[in-house]
């Protein structure tokens, strides 16, 4: 089997960091040994990571004092392959890789839009590490991984990226452990004891991710069906969106719980998920409603959405950013109780799935 080294910024919450925490304990479950190597240190999804995985904690203070310790720390894994997530690891990594002559060991991973998610990322460095980037990717030997075809298309129609230069891989959302969690019993006393029809979302309480929208649409919702709406997540917004939901008078029926360590077991108790958000990568949190049967409604958004609900053939897809449309796509699903075909197309997502795609592409023959 084969060493490889995974380099991230850290193990916060977010989705990218949540996948590779997956990647490298199936890496690991196939007989693959693991470095699991972070800029920084420690995170919400620390916890999740297996003990077979060897967890490197650099320290560093930001990423431009990262290139001496993560070539340190390069040069003693030796690995035989290395994944590095997310631009502006991306940038680094292959600076470091360059300096050591290793740039045919490195693969790099896009996780979202490129176009969109540079626009957000209003940090100098960060600016910078996006403007350097997609030259950085035609001088990579291996092919950048994209998580779906619309951010490969993305990267290539926005950049000097060419085609021949983007690969595609799924996440590996579905596991062992989500199975067994989806299992359990939900937490937040509206799905505990339901009164009601409750909605859910999930994700960082970020511009990305349209709940703004989201509890304006509920708003129109809710003056006609019974129902409540729990967003599971933290994040900058925070105090925009409790203003937005004490405006609206929304207080007695729409929840921000927060972070919940076990959520696929609140998505499952759910009647809808609904993913409102501006861009995606591939939203892995459609995937789990799917694997737990809980139906889907989402907007049409650049990127993801679409191949996951396979143009809408699988569940709800709702033009994009069109909340006249998500309202009544919402009360349609509320109200009538459609049945999807939802767990069978979910199965392309197993982190069995995911894993072989990502040693074929990390490790060269």
């Amino acid at each position: 089997m084969a060493k490889i080294a995974i380099v991230l910024h850290d193990l916060r919450g977010g989705g990218a960091e949540k996948m590779m925490v997956r990647l490298a304990n199936q890496f690991c479950d196939d007989g693959d040994t693991v470095d699991m190597i972070l800029i920084t240190s420690g995170g919400t999804n620390k916890s999740y990571l297996s003990e077979k995985v060897n967890l490197i904690e650099l320290n560093c203070r930001r990423t431009l004092d990262a290139f001496g310790p993560l070539r340190r720390a390069l040069k003693i894994s030796k690995p035989d392959g290395i994944l590095a997530v997310l631009t502006h690891i991306n940038v680094i990594t292959a600076f470091v890789c360059l300096s050591l002559g290793w740039l045919k060991r490195l693969s790099v991973s896009e996780r979202n839009a490129f176009s969109l998610d540079k626009n957000v990322n209003t940090n100098k460095v960060m600016r910078a590490a996006y403007a350097i980037a997609p030259f950085v990717y035609r001088l990579i030997p291996n092919p950048v991984i994209a998580v779906s075809q619309g951010v490969a298309d993305d990267l290539v129609s926005t950049t000097v990226v060419r085609n021949a230069d983007v690969v595609t891989a799924p996440n590996p959302v579905i596991t062992k452990e989500t199975e067994l969690a989806a299992q359990k019993s939900a937490m937040h006393p509206w799905l505990q004891e339901k009164k009601s029809k409750v909605i859910v979302a999930v994700g960082r309480l970020a511009y990305q991710k349209g709940f703004d929208m989201l509890i304006d649409a509920f708003y129109q919702v809710h003056k006609e069906v019974d129902c409540q709406l729990i967003i599971f997540g933290e994040g900058e917004l925070r105090n925009n969106l409790e203003k937005q939901i004490e405006s609206l008078g929304l207080e007695s029926c729409v929840s921000l719980p927060g972070y919940f360590e076990n959520v696929i077991a609140e998505v499952k108790a759910a009647d809808l998920f609904v993913l409102s958000s501006r861009f995606e990568g591939s939203p892995n949190a459609i995937v789990e409603a799917m694997s737990v049967g809980t139906n889907v409604v989402a907007f049409d958004c650049p990127h993801g959405a679409r191949e996951i609900l396979q143009g809408g053939r699988v569940a709800s897809l709702v033009e994009y950013l069109n909340v006249e449309k998500l309202i009544d796509m919402i009360k349609d699903e509320l109200s009538n109780n459609n049945i999807y075909s939802l767990v069978p197309s979910a199965a392309i997502f197993s982190s069995t799935n995911s894993a072989a795609r990502y040693r074929e592409l990390v490790i060269q023959s």
